[in-house]
């Protein structure tokens, strides 16, 4: 059997992603400004209070929102902060309790006390206006069926008023939402935590103040775990996205060098 140029290819952009994944590289050690200001943020809010954190993503970009996720669980459980999880997107719900489940479980955190999940509810500007009132009466039970207000953390967070902060884990536009609803109805502090190609429309509102911290994407959830020096899904995949770069760069070069050869002879 005869392997062709293209196989070669595609062996060499496999090794490229695999291997640091296997074996982490930590290639780049830049920090943006954005990630340096949101773990400050997060630093500044005491030990016991209670940040919110909605998983406003579709299953299609769980590689990018994971990580995020992830690295902002285990820096609030590591500082003894609770977290209420929620999703007002039909398919962050699962993974928004797989991650926050996983991380309790690492931290030793007791559900209803250190934190609950509430689930998932439609209609999301209802929802969030709803919150401002009353968290029982817009999710009167959570993911798991428990009636919220015989939850001792729900209990002690009626609304929005004993929130440190609400934290967005988004692929679209739904942390607009929480700034619309959240920030001007209730004054709520709101940060977002983004996939790469929404942070630019998010600017404007970071710029001015009405989102309080913003995270970009894969990096800035690896910008994240270098701060925290926790390295960890999101260093090994930027790894291997760096990596597989640089090789189909050289196979480009190659290529077009082969051509270039050819012609000439």
């Amino acid at each position: 059997m005869t392997l062709k140029p293209r196989t070669f290819a595609f062996l060499a952009v496999f090794i490229a992603v695999t291997f640091p994944l296997l074996y982490p590289l930590n290639i780049s050690d830049r920090v943006s400004p954005e990630a340096v200001k949101f773990k400050a943020l997060v630093d500044s809010i005491s030990p016991g209070s209670v940040v919110m954190v909605s998983f406003d993503h579709e299953a299609s970009t769980v590689a990018e929102v994971r990580p995020l996720a992830t690295v902002l669980a285990r820096h609030l459980f590591s500082r003894d902060i609770k977290i209420i999880g929620l999703s007002l997107f039909a398919e962050g719900t699962a993974i928004g309790n797989q991650v926050l489940s996983l991380v309790a479980e690492e931290f030793g955190k007791k559900y209803g006390e250190d934190w609950v999940f509430l689930g998932f509810r439609p209609q999301f500007q209802a929802a969030i206006l709803g919150m401002g009132e009353s968290i029982p009466n817009v999710f009167p039970r959570d993911y798991y069926g428990n009636v919220t207000d015989t939850l001792s953390l729900i209990k002690a967070v009626p609304n929005y008023s004993k929130v440190a902060m609400v934290v967005s884990v988004a692929d679209g536009d739904l942390g607009y939402a929480w700034v619309d609803y959240a920030y001007t109805r209730y004054h709520a502090r709101v940060a977002a935590m983004l996939t790469a190609v929404m942070v630019a429309s998010y600017m404007p509102l970071y710029a001015s103040g009405q989102l309080s911290g913003l995270v970009n994407g894969l990096k800035g959830a690896a910008d994240y775990e270098r701060l925290l020096d926790k390295p960890g899904a999101a260093i090994r995949s930027m790894d291997a996205q760096s990596m597989a770069h640089a090789v189909i760069l050289l196979l480009i070069l190659g290529g077009n060098a082969a051509y270039w050869w050819g012609r000439k002879k």
